[in-house]
């Protein structure tokens, strides 16, 4: 579909030559100040320029951007159009749920249901699926994508249906790679050439590491499905003009030092600067020696440290890697020559103005990795040993040393010193490391004995890593690492180690070529000799889909009350996330992954502490089998080829005979099956009319949640294991699904009922309307159950009484994946509005996009210091104020205590553009595009 032309008020519209081929193009030279701005902004002047409508984009709107004051704060609204949309499946089936809804809500109101189409391209790639359920073994990779397609066979179905009912719209097939990845490698085009028009590639995606593209150049980030759905029919995305960060970098990486540990020191650096809102652009004179996996993993972690997008500008490493990932020769020259003509190709000599400025000397960086809980919260790994001895007071109840404090020689043993290695937390000074000793030594009272068939007899205690996951589009992207990786598992072999027996291992690399150049490197061998073997090609460990530990250790940690550890090459370690038995979380680097694994416990000092010994008896420490930067240079040159990326991505949409052989159904509508528990029709058009109704205020609204500061989008809708005993269970169960059947939150995306129930549903939760409870708990208000009830269940008391329900919530309220579930089991639970200290970008918009009002406490004050405990009952007066077209910088709230007792201050509206309003008066995005759909 050919896009509006443009009013073209600064006589930008020109030709650009490219070999045999010619391009309409919007010269940003046309407008004065364009080349003054940074990379990030002169795509989205661009951007504005092709899509000047006269209306939502302006001549005004062109020069405001042109004229970009770099100290101001961000006040001016634009209407940014994304070339493509880009989704990962848990978040993607929503996606295509509610667009197969919103075609027969139009036919409702008397539209055409054809106009329910992507106006651009959307391509979804299935990648977050699958589950490690076998691991270890050779046929790992099989068999957990055969029991992939029989959980969600009804959801591939459902894909397959709208890959052939919608124009525009792309599945990539499950088992084929990680979305970003396979974004960087083959989806990407860093120039568009679309409709006889050149321009840059821009791109949202409903994953908010989305921003790993912007490694190549391409301006996108993370936004909630029901953004994405409204950018796939046509509506801009509403953002303000925002700050630019520039990132300088200089020097070189050290021996030693890999990209991951580069990437969480920026991490730690921009969110200890303050990022969120804002673009960061990497300039400088080392920027051109970055190679471009490493521009990927740091562009990825962009939610970690905030930022909407942190970009790289092309130059001759951009050419390059597209030239190696098979990109034709035709895109190479349009990508150059384009690039060049617009001023986007990056100066090395120049620097330009930027709103605030970071600087990192890359050969000040250490090695390093990031937990227990937070993905910016940087450890230095010569100080790990005593991070993890302070943080396991937050998890265990028991004396502990404290680092370089000597225990008492006093020293019972537990077990015998023919033990395996234990896992306890003597100072290796006073005892052996395999001892473990009483309370009264101020040690572990009680060290778990494991008796397992197949892993043989082993000591059990706190800080047992018990997943060492090599995962995630983070690192298994970067061939530096994963080759880094393969290579010490080499040397690990070579030199007689091997992984404790109640580490689960997996490597789930990000694309199929990984496979290829281990395979052609001779790696896989030494790496499956580790317990390394192949599991898939997914998010796996990242997104939650550990599986199960073996039953044994599970029961020995659940029985224990262990606190033990995985270790994940992945961007995201939050509570809750991981696996339900797992309690601390750390990101490291593959190598570093692998290296835990041969130690088997956290609690262990690489330096001091030797992994292992050799056949001669020798002791082997970590700088033993660490491969030189050099080795890994040099095997990264040889194994990897052009070709493997031509051969893997020759028919990357096809599929597989499972999934060709999926039976598709057809028709413009969807047929709904009623006993589906995958795909069910959603709530969201029930009753609309075409004129919404005018909003109201809030009265007499009880607290549903009082929550703490960094609550993620992972505590609101966690996508990992559903419990047998959660209402989601009960509802499964009810349905006739056996509990292995139960699948995951995130596969049931598609089915409301779950999700409703699985909203506030995560096991580490801390609701503080209950004192000393962890889960989907809330205190109920109602005469109906009691105190204590499930969130859900209380949820409904609340609805059937009438009752508006609101959330406290403390600082960075919603940070995380970019999950609209988040919002949309918010809004569904009855919940009207959300008052925080802050929020994170995406939920925020996500909440307002269901129709859910953010608010913010007055600067400097919290739930806490105004007193409130979440007993009182909430009356919220101003919003009507939105009735007339305007948008109320405040609100007043009053917070009424049983006692009679008020407390009133006036809350921020955190509604910031004049767009916003329209979706939040109109009760939702969705709603919102639905009725412009039927008016045109």
């Amino acid at each position: 579909m050919t896009a509006p032309a443009s009013k073209d008020s600064f006589g930008a519209r020109d030709t650009l030559k490219v070999g045999d081929a010619s391009y309409e193009v919007f010269r940003l030279n046309k407008v004065e100040g364009s080349q003054r701005l940074p990379y990030s902004l002169k795509i989205l002047l661009e951007n504005l320029l092709r899509t000047e409508d006269g209306a939502n984009i302006t001549a005004e709107h062109i020069r405001a951007l042109a004229g970009w004051d770099a100290t101001a704060d961000p006040s001016i609204e634009i209407q940014f159009t994304p070339a493509r949309v880009v989704m990962q499946d848990f978040t993607g089936v929503p996606c295509v749920v509610d667009l197969a809804t919103m075609r027969e809500a139009v036919t409702d109101l008397g539209g055409d249901p054809d106009k329910v189409n992507p106006l651009a391209p959307a391509e979804l790639v299935i990648d977050h699926s699958v589950i490690i359920d076998v691991f270890g073994r050779a046929d790992a990779f099989e068999r957990n994508v055969e029991i992939e397609y029989e959980r969600n066979r009804e959801r591939y179905q459902f894909l397959r249906w709208g890959q052939n009912a919608f124009e525009e719209f792309k599945v990539v097939p499950p088992g084929t790679g990680i979305v970003h990845q396979v974004n960087i490698e083959y989806l990407a085009r860093t120039v568009m050439s679309r409709n006889g028009q050149a321009y840059p590639d821009t791109v949202v995606g409903t994953d908010s590491h989305t921003t790993m593209v912007n490694g190549l150049g391409v301006l996108g980030w993370g936004v909630g499905g029901i953004e994405a759905e409204a950018a796939m029919l046509g509506q801009p995305v509403s953002m303000l003009i925002p700050r630019v960060v520039g990132f300088k970098l200089t020097g070189e990486i050290p021996a030693g030092v890999t990209a991951t540990d580069v990437v969480l020191t920026i991490t730690e650096m921009l969110r200890r600067h303050g990022v969120v809102g804002k673009f960061v652009e990497f300039y400088g004179e080392s920027v051109g020696a970055v190679p471009l996996a490493n521009r990927a993993t740091i562009g990825n972690m962009s939610p970690e440290f905030g930022s909407t997008a942190a970009i790289f500008p092309i130059d001759a490493e951009t050419l390059r890697y597209l030239k190696l990932t098979g990109r034709s020769p035709e895109q190479l020259a349009l990508v150059e020559a384009y690039a060049k003509e617009q001023g986007l190709w990056h100066d090395p000599a120049h620097e330009p103005v930027y709103s605030e400025y970071l600087e990192l000397d890359l050969s000040t960086v250490v090695p390093s990795i990031a937990g227990p809980k937070r993905p910016h919260d940087r450890i230095e790994l010569s100080d790990a040993k005593s991070s993890f001895r302070k943080s396991i007071h937050d998890y265990v109840e028991e004396q502990y040393p404290v680092p370089h404090t000597k225990v008492d020689e006093k020293v019972e043993e537990t077990f015998p010193a023919s033990d395996s290695p234990a896992l306890s937390f003597a100072d290796e000074d006073a005892v052996p490391v395999h001892s473990a000793a009483n309370g009264a030594s101020g040690r572990p009272t009680k060290p778990v004995r494991v008796n397992s068939t197949e892993r043989g007899e082993f000591v059990l205690d706190h800080g047992a890593v018990v997943i060492a996951s090599i995962t995630s589009c983070t690192n298994t992207s970067n061939p530096s690492v994963m080759l880094g990786a393969a290579l010490l598992a080499r040397n690990a072999v070579d030199k007689g180690l091997t992984v404790k027996p109640w580490v689960k291992t997996s490597m789930a690399p990000g694309s199929q070529v990984v496979t290829d150049y281990y395979e052609k490197a001779g790696l896989w061998p030494y790496l499956e000799k580790l317990g390394y073997h192949l599991v898939g090609y997914g998010c796996t460990t990242c997104i939650g889909n550990s599986g199960p530990l073996p039953e044994e250790i599970s029961t020995a940690v659940q029985e224990n009350d262990l606190t033990v550890v995985s270790v994940l090459s992945g961007n995201r370690n939050f509570e809750g996330r991981i696996n339900p038995d797992v309690k601390m979380n750390y990101l490291a680097s593959p190598p570093l992954v692998i290296a835990y694994a041969l130690a088997g416990t956290m609690d262990f000092d690489f330096e001091e502490q030797p992994l292992g010994q050799d056949p001669d008896g020798n002791e082997v420490f970590l700088r033993d089998i660490w491969p030189s930067a050099q080795e890994i240079q040099e095997t990264i040159d040889y194994a990897i080829t052009q070709e493997m990326f031509s051969k893997d991505y020759a028919d990357v949409f096809d599929g597989g005979e499972r999934w060709k052989s999926l039976p598709t159904p057809e028709g413009k509508t969807f047929a709904w099956a009623a006993e589906s528990t995958y795909v069910r029709k959603p709530p969201y058009f029930e009753g609309m009319q075409a004129e919404p109704s005018p909003v109201e205020d809030i009265a007499d609204a009880r607290v549903l949640a009082k929550l703490g500061d960094s609550v993620t989008t992972d505590h609101i809708s966690p996508a990992g294991a559903i419990k047998a005993d959660s209402p989601a269970g009960k509802y499964l169960t009810e349905h006739g699904i056996e509990r292995k059947d139960f699948n995951s939150y995130g596969s049931r995306r598609g089915n409301h009922e779950v999700m409703i129930r699985g909203t506030f549903a995560n096991i580490r939760l801390r609701n503080q309307l209950l004192e000393d409870v962890q889960g989907g708990y809330t205190r109920d208000f109602t005469a109906e159950s009691g105190p204590q009830a499930f969130i859900y269940d209380a949820a409904q008391n609340y609805a059937r009484a009438g009752i508006p329900l609101v959330v406290l919530g403390g600082k960075e309220y919603g940070s995380g994946s970019s999950r609209d579930w988040a919002a949309k089991g918010t809004r569904l639970l009855g919940v009207r509005a959300v008052i925080a200290e802050s929020f994170e970008r995406i939920h925020r918009s996500n909440l307002i996009g269901m129709g859910v009002i953010p608010l913010q406490f007055p600067e400097g004050e919290s739930a806490s210091s105004l007193g409130l405990d979440g007993t009182e009952t909430f009356d919220i007066a101003g919003i009507t104020a939105l009735n007339k077209g305007e948008t109320p910088r405040t609100v007043h709230v009053t917070a009424t205590k049983e006692d009679g007792q008020k407390v009133e201050f006036d809350a921020v509206v955190r509604i910031d553009t004049p767009g916003e309003a329209d979706y939040y008066r109109n009760g939702g995005i969705l709603q919102y595009v639905l009725r412009k759909m039927t008016r045109a």
